[in-house]
């Protein structure tokens, strides 16, 4: 789980690291139910599958001067999202699973995964990010962390 503050009023709640999508959207009657659309945008990048079930949380909607600074990242409408990591960078990280080939399995912001040799699962490790592809990264071990630290 991580934190997400919104500002200018600070909205600070847990969101999963299993967060697929984020957008806004209005309750619309129809028929004898309401909906919500889902945007093309999250079937077509891939955040979502026509078909699959998933777990919604509501929101109120921020004030007119906060949707304002909250509108969509028009980079985003153009292709898929960037990786949240980058090379070079250095994270702390718990190992989540072991893959077929015995490394290590993490998982970053949006449930990125970044596969990292030499580790056990429940390890906690920092890395170092040596490789970064559009939908995976491979880091190195640099130092091994205690929970008690």
């Amino acid at each position: 789980m991580f934190s997400l503050g919104i500002l200018p009023k600070t909205l600070l709640m847990e969101i999963s690291e299993q967060l697929r999508c984020l957008y806004s959207a209005t309750v619309e009657e129809q028929g004898d139910s309401y909906v919500v659309e889902v945007p093309e945008q999250e079937v077509r990048l891939g955040d979502l599958q026509q078909g699959e079930t998933y777990r919604v949380a509501v929101l109120p909607s921020p004030s007119n001067d906060e949707a304002n600074d909250t509108d969509t990242d028009p980079e985003r409408e153009r292709g898929p999202p960037k990786p949240p990591v980058e090379e070079g960078e250095e994270r702390t990280v718990e190992i989540e699973d072991i893959g077929d080939q015995g490394d290590g399995i993490t998982r970053v912001e949006r449930g990125f995964v970044v596969i990292v040799p030499d580790t056990e699962q429940g390890e906690r490790v920092t890395v170092e990010i040596t490789d970064v592809r559009e939908n995976v990264a491979f880091a190195e071990v640099i130092e091994r962390v205690s929970y008690y630290d």
